[in-house]
Order: structure tokens, then sequence, then C-alpha cells
């Protein structure tokens, strides 16, 4: 009634081809170093700690936005170590990392994502 030579080497067939990611991976794969990009060279801090930065730019972006165009919001920043700078990503950031390419591209492209600043922002002009 029950045929268990093919159903037993089927499943191990099927089990292996379906875990055959994983397997793999852990066998011979190894992580892709995380990216470094240019640091600035005009300001000493950035307007939050680096790791801040890092995880929760975009929200810190997004706060900015909806704080200074849709409720009229000051441009006025202050760090924690009391320094003043602009709120402004062209502005403010692209003061220090002037080089998208060298410095957003990097970590973006790695992240595999696209983030959707230049729909509005005019691109800064790489300089070669």
């Amino acid at each position: 009634m029950y045929d268990k030579v093919k159903i037993i080497p089927g499943l191990v067939v099927f089990i292996g081809l379906v875990t055959f990611p994983i397997w793999f991976n852990v066998i011979s794969g190894k992580a892709t170093p995380a990216p470094v990009p240019e640091k600035s060279l005009i300001a000493k801090e950035c307007v939050e700690p680096t790791q801040f930065m890092r995880t929760s730019h975009m929200q810190l972006l997004n706060t900015w936005r909806d704080d200074i165009v849709r409720t009229g919001g000051t441009r006025k920043g202050t760090t924690a170590n009391g320094t003043e700078y602009v709120r402004s990503l062209q502005k403010g950031c692209m003061k220090c990392h002037a080089s998208k390419v060298k410095f957003c591209d990097t970590c973006h492209n790695y992240a595999a994502v696209k983030p959707y600043c230049w729909d509005c922002h005019i691109q800064p002009k790489e300089i070669i």
C-alpha cells in the first residue's frame, strides 16, 4: 500500500533542494565588508552621533522636512554639544558630505536602497 522505497528518498531529495540555499551559504558564504564612506573634512562633528546617522538619518531628514516645510519650523538646529547647524539636506548635510557618489551612494548601494531625496532636491555635481 505504501511505497516507502520511493517516498523516503523523494522526501530526502525534496528537503535537500528546499534547504540548499541555506546550507550552501553557511558553508561557502561570508559577509561582505561594510562600506566606509568618505568622512567630512569640514566639520569635526555631525548633527547626531555616527551610529544614529547610520541607522536613522532618513527619519531625521523626514522630521526636518515635516517641521520646516509642513509646519513652518525654523531651519536652525543645535547639536548635543551646542554647535549650531542648518537643518537642510543641501545647505547642511551636503555642505560637509559634498560627494553623493563617495558618501551617500556608498552605503545606499551596499544596502540596496533607492532613497527619494533627489526627487525634490537638486543632485550635487560631482567634482572629478
